[in-house]
């Protein structure tokens, strides 16, 4: 017996914190063994999943449990045989309850403070696809994946007023190896410098003014590494991290952003643009 109630639609609340996750994560695992799905139905599980991570993290639930519902999950998995019917009464489930995020153009994935936006309508030019904007000062900043550029590296956008160009940046964020837990100080807290680490921007370049902020004319574009978006997807929803743009008098302008749902988002994007609109 499966014995899994599962898969209402994204949000829906549960007694156990856990109980979404858990369920979400053992019908990808199925999946990843009986190849159930779609791979358009499998992205949008997998964004699901990543969301429900993230409520459960917000409920008060600790990494290590939600680290043991998965494990939980995979271990079940590997005992359902591809041919159980009543996994064929779950597939069915679960493409009645995420096929129609498929034909979804955007979507909103909120966070406690912040919230992480996707846009899958393809766009002539330059285009954000996901997006979490911020500010250091008066100046907007915006941080998030590009069309049309490397699919894998996350790029800030700036307009500073009244600064010269920064000379470098990075993004710094918890260091999972010197400080396990998350770090949740307080609305924009980020951890203490000794246990931070630091991804620096790989390239920067004059942006491209559909980049920008409405209203600015000029700006700068910085490319940071995949392995920054791998980092961000293992921080706990609720944590902090910034942007820091390094100038040659030796001042920092940072930017802070929240981790939030930024897994679900990529999840989301995985879907690919959505054919037939244009922005």
């Amino acid at each position: 017996m499966l014995g899994i109630a599962l898969l209402a639609g994204p949000g829906v609340a549960t007694a156990q914190p856990t109980a979404p996750y858990y369920e979400r994560s053992f019908v990808l695992a199925a999946d990843a063994r009986c190849d159930l799905f779609r791979p358009d139905v499998a992205a949008a599980l997998s964004a699901a999943t990543q969301q429900a991570r993230s409520a459960a993290l917000r409920a008060g639930t600790s990494e290590a449990e939600v680290r043991a519902a998965a494990a939980r999950a995979l271990s079940r998995a590997r005992t359902v045989a591809c041919a159980d019917p009543q996994l064929a009464t779950v597939r069915q489930r679960v493409e009645h309850a995420f096929a129609g995020w498929a034909r979804m153009p955007r979507m909103e994935f909120p966070g406690v403070r912040a919230s992480w936006i996707a846009n899958r309508v393809p766009a002539a030019g330059a285009s954000w696809t996901l997006t979490q904007a911020s500010v250091t000062g008066a100046s907007p900043v915006t941080l998030g994946y590009t069309a049309g550029e490397v699919s894998d590296r996350l790029t800030a956008v700036v307009s500073f007023v009244g600064r010269p160009r920064p000379y470098a940046a990075r993004i710094v964020m918890r260091d999972p190896r010197r400080s396990p837990r998350a770090w949740l100080g307080g609305a924009n807290a980020l951890p203490p410098a000794s246990v931070r680490r630091g991804f620096w921007a790989v390239s920067f370049a004059n942006a491209d003014t559909a980049l920008l902020k409405s209203g600015k004319q000029s700006g700068e574009a910085w490319r940071f590494p995949a392995e920054a978006a791998l980092a961000l997807e293992q921080l706990d929803p609720r944590e902090a991290f910034a942007v820091e743009f390094l100038f040659r008098d030796d001042s920092v302008a940072s930017a802070t952003f929240e981790a939030g749902d930024f897994a679900a988002g990529r999840a989301f994007l995985s879907l690919g643009p959505l054919r037939g609109l244009a922005a």
